[in-house]
């Protein structure tokens, strides 16, 4: 019997996705519910899980393609137990192998994924290393390479000559001097993200305002704790604990921050809420995602770090929710785990504000009249000037710094 694959219901407001990825190839045995394919969505990547147990069967539409809820993607042959049982699926519907597909026979030993699609940035990767990609052992979903496992297995050991099938899918002159071209189509995603940001630029008044922060008083509280603090909580404490804690007094103070301008050109609102439900802006191997952590204002250290590591790991699994995402009154972006600097970070519409962390390094500051070497952040503030002053940028930003070099105000509630 056949069963047809359709597109499920994919959250309010959501119409259609794009078919980002083919799990399974025709001839393929499946268990009922396993994913067969990946859908992207403006938010999130969606999976698609099998209606029954059989031999998956024709595509009736290719990666790429945008998809409708409702529409039928592809078909299973119930009841098969293997694939063998099906030769003629697996024969006739056979897709042609996609030019950016690598594939190489493994030896015996080696880690067999060589039929698994390599995605755009890995393939980049495992070319400019040099790297043959059925050595790798890959920790993805259904065994994929990702960009950690081949930088691993790039510093575990000396770069192996690229395997022929691979060589032969590249210019036949030496990689330094490779002049070659790739496209790839732009994800669903990653086109709303350039959506939403340009807008912000366009319809919000943007500025940005900086101060610096000694951290030195973090890292001591850290230091003293952190082995205490993960025994107990079984999470490790990290910095984003302190500075979400420290957002949400300092909202309390400057209320406008937390706030939303709503309604149309003439007939506008500004909505103030009572809670603070905090974006933190995580980069998911498709884009910049923003899960939101609900009612920040209450939660205890713990509590916050749970939040984070947890969407921190399904981001980087491909497995948030639309309901993950949606809301989130203020938006906090750490670039510093990435060795930024400073930055002008771009508030996350209809927010009004984002803050921006940065990395921390030793510099020199005068204290009491002498010159010591203390940890020092920079800080951004991000905001949108048609509803908070300059004053209340830079009293929510002062008190932020306050509240990080003194910690002891987080618990005194000052």
């Amino acid at each position: 019997m056949t069963i047809e694959v359709k597109v499920p219901v994919l959250g309010e407001s959501i119409a259609e996705a794009t078919l980002g990825q083919w799990l399974k190839k025709p001839g393929d045995a499946v268990a009922q519910d396993e994913p067969i394919a990946s859908l992207e969505t403006d938010k999130v990547a969606v999976e698609v899980g099998a209606p029954a147990a059989g031999i998956m069967g024709a595509y009736t539409v290719q990666e790429g393609d945008t998809v409708n809820v409702g529409a039928v993607i592809g078909s299973i042959e119930q009841g098969a137990a293997t694939a063998q049982a099906h030769p003629a699926v697996a024969a006739k519907t056979q897709p042609p192998m996609p030019a950016a597909t690598i594939t190489a026979p493994a030896p015996d030993h080696a880690p067999d994924h060589s039929d698994l699609p390599l995605s755009p940035a890995v393939r980049r990767l495992v070319l400019e290393l040099g790297i043959d990609p059925t050595k790798v052992s890959g920790t993805g979903k259904d065994g994929r390479l990702t960009k950690e496992d081949v930088i691993a297995f790039a510093k575990a050991a000396p770069a192996a000559p690229i395997a022929a099938a691979t060589a032969a899918a590249v210019p036949t002159q030496s990689l330094a001097h490779n002049r070659g071209e790739e496209r790839v189509r732009m994800t669903r995603l990653r086109q709303t993200v350039a959506k939403r940001l340009k807008s912000a630029q366009e319809t919000a008044a943007l500025l940005t305002t900086f101060n610096d922060v000694d951290m030195s008083a973090v890292i001591e509280a850290r230091a003293k704790y952190k082995d205490l603090f993960e025994k107990k909580h079984g999470v490790r404490l990290g910095f984003m604990g302190f500075f979400t804690k420290a957002a949400a007094l300092a909202a309390r103070d400057v209320p406008a921050v937390n706030a939303q301008i709503q309604g149309t050109e003439g007939n506008q609102e500004i909505v103030y809420f009572n809670y603070l439900d905090v974006s933190v802006a995580v980069s998911a191997p498709n884009g910049l995602v923003v899960p939101v952590i609900r009612n920040a204002q209450a939660m205890s250290f713990a509590e916050i770090e749970k939040s984070i590591g947890e969407f921190g790991a399904k981001a980087r699994a491909g497995t948030l929710t639309m309901a993950d995402m949606e809301g989130g009154t203020f938006t906090i972006s750490n670039g510093g785990v990435f060795g930024s600097l400073l930055s002008t970070p771009i508030i996350n519409p209809p927010q009004s504000a984002v803050l921006g962390l940065h990395r921390i390094e030793d510099r020199p500051v005068a204290v009491n009249g002498q010159v010591v070497i203390r940890p020092m952040m920079y800080l951004a503030l991000s905001y949108d000037h048609r509803l908070i002053d300059g004053r209340e940028a830079v009293t929510f930003l002062k008190s932020i710094k306050e509240a990080i070099e003194d910690p002891t105000r987080l618990l005194i509630d000052l």
